[in-house]
């Protein structure tokens, strides 16, 4: 599952409510305490939840209680720009201006 994909399950209107930990999706929709995807005003569903909770001591237990309903896709490494290319770049059109500079003397 996308992030998109778990964002629109947040439970509100009466849609599905899916929660994201440790890259397992799991979905709380039947919990009472997650109505409308609200969690006590601390914790909203169709996010992932991992760094929020890390300090929870109760954490594994209870969400291991719900269904899971698939894994959370890792996001793509960010493209690089090629910082290197663009140096390499630079050092050319640098060197071709002077050596058209020599010619022209």
């Amino acid at each position: 599952m996308t992030r998109e994909e778990l964002a629109v399950n947040n439970g509100r209107e009466g849609g599905k409510a899916f929660v994201a930990v440790n890259g397992t999706v799991y979905d709380f929709t039947e919990s009472k305490m997650w109505k409308n995807g609200d969690h006590e005003g601390q914790h909203h569903a169709g996010r992932d939840l991992t760094e929020e909770l890390k300090g929870a001591p109760h954490v594994r237990t209870v969400i291991e209680r719900f269904p899971v309903v698939g894994t959370l896709e890792e996001e793509p490494a960010p493209k690089t720009t090629g910082g290197a290319g663009k140096w390499i770049a630079v050092a050319v059109v640098i060197a071709v201006v002077i050596v058209a500079f020599l010619m022209m003397r």
